[in-house]
């Protein structure tokens, strides 16, 4: 009986990863787009880093005060910041649906809600979110994965290549979107197709640890078990004390044990 290898599209990914600091997994927004503007916006989103709980008072204070989407916003990032992924995403996406700031700061917004909502655990919130947010954004590469991460999430790998490929063929030097359509085509067992995106994200970033992973998972389906061991222990040197270590050490550990007995 061969093994299980733990993996998979999800746990491939790499900006929504569920990560011990939720700061870092959703990063203060970039300067453009902005969905307000003002010292005290740009003072909260500052504070999100290093002190999560010091922006989610400052700006439940400043929204208690009409300090409108800017504080709502920050708000919503600082619930998420101190682990409250959900009711976060729930922020977020109001705010995105119901601001009057141009499509592409709600589209932003949005983009972030889909982020909160897959590390919260729903895929089926975050792949409405992500609709919405390419309503507003059709030709945003990130936005496109985003929702096919919430699609495979949700085992749903065929729609999770449909957006893929979009993401791909606006931007073909995208070596995440390689790996996540890898990931899609092993789960539904087309393993030359995973194998040819594999290499080629790794073609593109030789270093990549999420494409080692992948990588490592298919060569160990092809029974090529020395091949899997070097690429996990090259993840996990390459990125100690993430999820994708976290994954590539749990896979070596399978591994060693060896296969189950009967």
């Amino acid at each position: 009986m061969s093994i299980a290898i733990a993996g998979g599209i999800a746990g491939l990914r790499m900006r929504a990863a569920v990560a011990p600091d939720m700061a870092e997994a959703l990063p203060v927004p970039p300067v453009p787009p902005r969905i307000a503007s003002g010292k005290d916006y740009e003072d909260c989103l500052a504070m999100l880093a290093k002190d999560p709980l010091g922006a989610h008072g400052f700006a439940e204070a400043w929204e208690a005060t009409g300090g409108g989407d800017g504080a709502t916003h920050c708000y919503g990032l600082a619930e998420i910041a101190l682990g409250n992924a959900e009711s976060g995403a729930e922020i977020l996406e109001k705010l995105g649906t119901e601001s009057a700031a141009p499509a592409a700061a709600r589209a932003m917004i949005l983009g972030q809600a889909v982020q909160a909502w897959l590390m919260a655990g729903d895929a089926g919130h975050a792949y409405g979110a992500a609709t919405l947010a390419l309503m507003l954004a059709p030709d945003d590469p990130d936005l496109l994965i985003d929702r096919s991460v919430a699609a495979a999430t949700a085992e749903h790998y065929a729609d999770a290549i449909v957006d893929l490929d979009r993401a791909l063929a606006l931007d073909p030097r995208r070596p995440d979107a390689l790996v996540y359509r890898a990931a899609a085509w092993r789960e539904l067992d087309q393993l030359d197709r995973a194998a040819e995106n594999v290499e080629a994200a790794l073609t593109l970033d030789p270093d990549n640890p999420d494409a080692l992973l992948e990588r490592g998972i298919q060569r160990q389906r092809f029974g090529d078990l020395s091949g899997a061991r070097a690429d996990w222990e090259r993840a996990m040197a390459l990125a100690p004390d993430t999820p994708t270590s976290d994954l590539a050490e749990q896979n070596l550990a399978l591994l060693d044990a060896g296969p189950e007995k009967p």
